[in-house]
């Protein structure tokens, strides 16, 4: 039987992206053993796949360093891979590559367009064109190891089955009325769309509608009790506590406002349209959403902000691009949520 080993350690949005070319990769052949190699906090979401395992990796114990890697490798080696798919294509990935071909195991990498993203980032001469959706990449990454897959006969699921945890959570909300989940956070300033205005859109559709916060850690949930505490009709997700609860909600909302984050990817996976806001990084670089559509991509104004995009992580601000975001309006976001809705 093949055994495919998969690495993808991080990001959360870049190990989100996976879940569509897994589900064309577990239909076309139902019969491969799969494995994925990542932060073992991501494993609700691969819940709904029955031939697929998570090995959760240790960096922080374990797994750290070079004598780290080594057991990381045995770890691996012993479940008898026959296929690795790196999708992560890091120094780690590498190392581990190198030990695993010494071992004649067929393995592939992802093309990361580092030139091509080099030309979309610079400062000048900018070459502004779509690249490769990143989900698109990792499809081919699958069909050079042999497994081949189109990504255009992929197949939405249904919207998860909502359980105790999150019912009772749910169980006060008016029946009705529309759920629009938000997502005002991101790992870099240079991706999130400033906070005074975010609580504009919070305030404003929470008027005829339920919305759904979603923020983690100290920092993003006191923000939110703020603005729960503030508006009625606004529930912070921060309650349940639990990554599998959150994703039962996620599929099941109407519309996500989301940064250029995990969020958008998660929601998504699941056929909910996704509103993305744009700052110091830009959909062409391959990180939008899954079958996102342009006019649901919100970026920030290049006539004024020519540099833009600065990066593929939002996290090189140029001097006075600090408030790039601001030129993203609060009703154009209220507009893109209403046209969906």
């Amino acid at each position: 039987m093949n055994h495919l080993l998969i690495l993808r350690f991080s990001s959360m949005g870049d190990v989100a992206m996976m879940i569509p070319s897994l589900r064309c990769l577990t239909i076309a052949y139902p019969d491969i053993k799969i494995t994925v190699v990542t932060n073992g906090f991501y494993k609700p979401f691969f819940s709904e796949f029955k031939n697929i395992n998570v090995f959760a990796t240790d960096f922080k114990n374990s797994h750290k360093g070079i004598k780290g890697l080594l057991n990381l490798f045995k770890e691996l080696k012993n479940l008898k891979p026959t296929h690795v798919a790196d999708l992560h294509s890091v120094l780690r990935t590498h190392f581990l590559a190198i030990l695993f071909k010494l071992r004649f195991i067929k393995i592939k990498k992802i093309d990361k367009l580092r030139s091509d993203k080099k030309r979309l980032f610079r400062k000048s001469n900018k070459v502004l064109k779509p690249l490769i959706p990143t989900q698109y990449r990792y499809s081919e990454v699958f069909c050079k190891l042999g497994f081949n897959i189109d990504l255009t006969s992929h197949q939405f699921p249904l919207p998860k089955i909502i359980n105790d945890k999150a019912q009772s959570f749910l169980s006060d909300i008016e029946n009705g009325k529309k759920k629009i989940g938000i997502a005002p956070f991101a790992s870099f300033t240079g991706k999130i769309y400033p906070l005074d205005l975010m609580q504009k859109v919070v305030a404003f559709l929470q008027n005829e509608h339920h919305v759904f916060l979603f923020g983690n850690g100290k920092y993003e949930t006191d923000i939110l009790k703020v603005w729960v505490k503030a508006y009625p009709n606004a529930l912070g997700c921060y309650v349940l506590n639990s990554l599998e609860s959150e994703l039962e909600i996620i599929s099941n909302l109407d519309v996500m406002l989301s940064m250029d984050s995990a969020n958008g990817h998660l929601a998504a996976n699941y056929n909910v349209p996704v509103i993305s806001l744009w700052g110091l990084t830009h959909p062409f670089a391959g990180y939008a959403p899954f079958l996102s559509k342009p006019e649901n991509e919100l970026t920030s104004n290049r006539e004024k902000y020519p540099m833009l995009p600065t990066s593929a992580y939002g996290n090189k601000t140029p001097k006075g691009y600090e408030n790039v975001m601001r030129s993203i309006e609060v009703s154009d976001v209220i507009l893109a949520i209403n046209k969906v809705l």
